[in-house]
């Protein structure tokens, strides 16, 4: 046992007993970092109200989706992108967020629960991917209702000529730490405002913190968030109130619109060819983000089996033939090359002898969708919270539910408060990007997820000698089955996917980087083309689960694996920079998990009661100098029960010992000898 190195004697034993432990402890972290969590099916318990139906659901998503972008979004993809083909760069993005949304409407059927890609994270890929998913989607609401506040109070400035803005810089004065002057249109629009070019040169040299305190935004935050916490079908019906006047607004734009079409500015239909349209494309996608909230709202459906899937093809349907009506109509109405950098609509319409009320009308329009916008981000932000928090990865205390309005109370004056702040004090146009990759991060797990449940073995279903359960390879395939027999059903997917998506971050890689037009690229461009789809093809050799679901996604692995794929592409597009915030942000939530959220976790708590219910129930039997011992891993009971606390630390010597040979959870346990 031990031998002498340079005069030191050596003990290999120990050295051995050591290393064991140290590679216990971290297979023991790494599982725990992994542990996905398990929602039986048709489990509907909830401490939220059930009192939304298939209409409020889908007023949610067209709410949440259709903001003021539509007035403003369009003319600008128009102008710089892709012409008149703006309305193909719309249906295309479309039929990608669909892909997403479809994803989305599965797991709402699968498991209707708050949270949206946080729940469905955690339920597919495990603890720490639905951890990261859910810091993210926090900050993608609360960031985007601050956008959205500071747009309504541009909005709102804008037609007083901007008397809000200069009363606020005479009274309240600038903040101190801010010497940048002001542009000549209104300071409080956000990303979604377009300005002209000296105007924009002046917005792109200012910090994030915004010239002086917007007071505006921060009312009108206050103000929709008081609706949202009054319950949910209060804010259900505001939402869906303002959702249809929007609607209405928008097709009295496109039936007034319409009388002024001139089908010769079709005549150069792509005149930036398909690159403009996919450019195009590009930018429209995210006009559609938003339709994540019908998940969101799942704990509060009537019967979300139904009520999500529906809801999600009704508003995508009435979302993308509002921007395909919208995009058609302003591109025959004037050429594409002639149209102005400001209020669009409004000015074309102007342009073309329009009563000057036809402005005011479009401005109502804009305002009512801002503000269905931000009840959307401000409903589903809470909720976001709520799921964390109720599975202990958060502070507990905004999982309290007030008992009369059935409500995340705590959650949301929490969070609006701090929503509302950000919007007084920040500029948001540099942080576009920032709200964009968590979007699209989430929007990829989800597919992930997806694929993995579909083909992962059911718990309910699990059982060795079925030869059909999910995971497996289908039986008119013997010769893969032969060299997969060994291997733990699922776990092939999962390295599948892994590498299906290392090859689709590559090609994204190349992209961006513009490298695929090299030889050299060119033949690597090739090659990961071959991988991703015998990845996709190899998938689909895989025998799916056989659980049963009122909705499920056709065409799997297909469908999902093309939604990886775009939303990887679109990753890839992104700046350093945006990583640079990404790390920062995420850093921060690393911190509160580690420190709080791992050892508060419900997870954690049913994980540590297993083993030690399970380590007494073993050790109750051992008698001393048995030679034989009932061994389980109890290496993480912290406080073993007095009466066997030596019997405890002889079995978890025998635990370091055997090391990786250690039970798990649900397998017969077998004496060990020693």
């Amino acid at each position: 046992n031990q031998y002498h190195h340079q005069g030191f004697p050596i003990d290999c034993q120990r050295i051995e007993i050591m290393t064991n432990r140290a590679g216990a402890v971290l297979r023991s972290f790494g599982s725990r970092l992994t542990r996905t969590k398990h929602i039986p099916k048709g489990d509907l318990t909830t401490n939220l109200r059930r009192c939304l139906n298939t209409f409020d659901i889908t007023m949610i998503g067209v709410g949440h989706m259709i903001g003021a972008g539509i007035f403003v979004t369009t003319g600008e993809v128009m102008r710089n992108l892709a012409g008149p083909s703006t309305t193909l760069s719309y249906i295309i993005s479309g039929l990608a967020a669909l892909l997403s949304a479809l994803c989305y409407a599965e797991f709402g059927a699968r498991y209707p629960k708050a949270g949206s890609a946080y729940t469905y994270a955690y339920v597919g890929c495990g603890e720490i991917w639905a951890f990261i998913i859910g810091w993210n989607i926090i900050l993608e609401h609360v960031l985007s209702a601050a956008a959205v506040g500071r747009t309504f109070a541009g909005y709102l400035d804008d037609l007083f000529n901007l008397a809000v803005r200069d009363w606020t810089v005479e009274h309240a004065r600038p903040w101190p730490w801010n010497t940048v002057s002001l542009p000549n249109t209104s300071a409080n629009v956000s990303m979604e405002i377009c300005v002209d070019a000296e105007d924009a040169s002046m917005l792109s040299d200012r910090s994030l913190i915004g010239y002086y305190p917007d007071f505006i935004s921060v009312a009108v935050i206050v103000f929709s968030a008081l609706f949202v916490g009054l319950g949910s079908k209060a804010a259900s019906n505001f939402n869906s109130v303002f959702s249809l006047a929007n609607l209405v607004v928008i097709v009295g734009v496109v039936g007034y619109g319409i009388t002024f079409a001139n089908f010769e500015n079709w005549n150069n239909f792509m005149p930036c060819g398909i690159n403009g349209v996919l450019a195009g494309a590009s930018k429209c996608f995210f006009a559609y983000v938003g339709f994540d909230g019908l998940a969101t709202a799942g704990e509060e459906a009537k019967n979300p089996t139904t009520t999500i899937p529906r809801a999600t093809y009704y508003s995508m349907a009435i979302v993308t033939t509002c921007y395909v009506l919208m995009s058609g109509t302003l591109s025959l109405m004037l050429p594409y090359y002639q149209l102005p950098t400001t209020s669009v609509y409004s000015a074309v319409f102007i342009k073309l002898g329009a009563p000057h009320w036809i402005s005011l009308v479009i401005a109502i329009g804009a305002l009512l969708g801002i503000l269905t916008s931000l009840v959307g981000s401000l409903f589903c932000m809470p909720r976001a919270v709520f799921a964390m928090a109720e599975d202990g990865l958060l502070f507990g205390w905004w999982a309290r539910v007030n008992p009369w309005t059935k409500t995340p109370l705590n959650a949301t004056i929490t969070f609006t408060i701090l929503t509302a702040l950000i919007a007084m004090s920040f500029d948001l146009d540099a942080l576009v990007d920032f709200l964009s990759i968590g979007t699209i991060l989430a929007y990829s797990i989800v597919a992930a997820a997806l694929i993995i449940l579909r083909y992962r073995p059911h718990p309910e279903e699990f059982n060795p000698a079925v030869m059909d359960q999910g995971g497996k390879i289908r039986h008119n395939i013997p010769f893969l089955s032969e060299r997969l027999a060994l291997m733990k059903p699922g776990n092939s997917i999962l390295y599948t996917l892994l590498v299906m998506i290392v090859a689709f971050a590559g090609i994204g890689l190349l992209i961006s980087t513009h490298f695929f037009k090299t030889p050299f690229g060119i033949a690597l461009m090739i090659m990961l083309s071959i991988i991703s789809i015998g990845c996709v093809l190899f998938l689909e050799a895989h025998q799916q689960n056989s659980m049963d679901l009122d909705y499920k996604v056709f065409l799997v692995p297909y469908l999902p694996s093309v939604s990886l794929l775009i939303n990887i592409l679109m990753i890839t597009q992104l700046t350093l920079m945006t990583w640079i915030r990404l790390f920062v942000w995420m850093a921060i939530g690393f911190s509160i998990y580690l420190i709080y959220g791992l050892r508060h976790s419900k997870e954690e708590i049913n994980w540590r009661q297993k083993r030690r219910d399970l380590a007494e129930k073993n050790l109750s039997g051992a008698k001393d100098g048995d030679n034989y011992w009932r061994v389980t891993d109890i290496s993480m009971v912290d406080t073993p029960p007095r009466q066997y606390k030596d019997a405890w630390s002889e079995a978890n010597s025998i635990n370091t010992k055997i090391g990786g040979d250690r039970l798990s959870d649900g397998e017969t346990m077998s004496e060990v000898r020693f």
